[in-house]
């Protein structure tokens, strides 16, 4: 409940910067993807700059974050149904933060997921 009415109580600006980290992107690669320079994203995040609706819907379109979230910070903080591409580079900048030694382990468990959907495998730890 704390965390709610923490949301609740940021400004549009907080929010932008929230989303943005829990996209577990940096701000140029969040700029990169809104077509704006860092310098002016980073006038958003502080507040120095002002969010206007054009602004909410690029973000939207381009992020998925929900701009009645980020302007009103009600309802739910991404759109229901991300785009696809959108949950794979997720997938792969939390990826990117592995080690060596986690990203081969993820790969292998990813293979294995792969293989038991399509019927090749069974998983190891299963008894039939």
């Amino acid at each position: 409940m704390a965390i709610f009415v923490k949301l609740l109580e940021m400004t549009i600006h907080e929010r932008l910067a929230y989303a943005r980290r829990k996209l577990h992107l940096t701000q140029a690669q969040f700029s990169e993807k809104i077509c704006v320079s860092t310098g002016f994203l980073c006038s958003m995040e502080i507040g120095d700059r002002k969010i206007n609706h054009r602004m909410l819907k690029i973000i939207n379109l381009s992020t998925g974050i929900n701009a009645k979230w980020l302007e009103t910070g009600e309802g739910e903080m991404f759109a229901s149904n991300l785009p696809q591409e959108q949950e794979i580079e997720e997938v792969i900048n939390l990826y990117r933060q592995l080690t060596p030694f986690f990203k081969g382990f993820f790969k292998r468990q990813l293979l294995e997921i792969i293989n038991y959907e399509s019927g090749t495998e069974m998983p190891a730890n299963t008894t039939e």
